[in-house]
């Protein structure tokens, strides 16, 4: 039986608690900064970008390609290694720390997520853990990753898939949610 102290109630919904990580300032420029260039910036320009979020407190390897639409929500909660590259119209909703190590792929429209909402909780509050993707890991077209993940390195998820928990080291996922098919053998 359903009463209404069991109902979500998204009027009472706040962020209390939640570090936005930079000033309201900060974030304002930075939003008009990706709407208007950062995104628009076209491939070959990948000096500029990594320049340009770097400007906004990005840590950002060398040789990191970044093609156009990439999505970043906060620059300065993000850190990328060496050549990385970042497939058109990827999204990295950094709510928390992001941390995408050296020669890692994410390709085109896949989703880093850290962040969600608690459903136990009837003001639907906002649940944030840190993602980390290791070296070599590649992380194929339209995949999901979800908060507090940490996909091991050389690991692959399948074009498609969502995960919500660890992968291992060198392991290849594939499906929702994903489970292991495989060992990836690099030559």
């Amino acid at each position: 039986m359903h009463t209404m102290h069991n109902r979500v109630d998204l009027s009472t919904y706040s962020p209390k608690g939640f570090a936005r990580g930079a000033s309201a300032i900060a974030e304002a420029l930075w939003l008009v900064v990706r709407s208007a260039l950062f995104l628009h910036i076209p491939f070959g320009l990948y000096g500029f970008k990594r320049w340009t979020l770097r400007r906004f407190g990005a840590h950002v390897g060398k040789g990191v390609v970044i093609k156009p639409g990439v999505k970043i929500t906060f620059p300065w909660k993000l850190r990328i290694g060496d050549h990385a590259w970042l497939g058109e119209d990827c999204w990295i909703l950094n709510l928390d720390d992001v941390f995408i190590g050296d020669h890692v792929c994410i390709s085109q429209r896949a989703m880093i997520c850290a962040g969600s909402h608690d459903y136990k909780s009837p003001s639907f509050d906002l649940i944030t853990s840190p993602i980390r993707l290791e070296a070599g890991a590649w992380i194929a077209a339209n995949c999901w990753v979800g908060p507090g993940v940490t996909i091991g390195a050389h690991a692959v998820l399948g074009a498609g898939s969502v995960t919500s928990k660890d992968l291992e080291p060198y392991g290849i996922y594939q499906g929702n949610p994903a489970v292991k098919v495989k060992t990836r053998t690099i030559r």
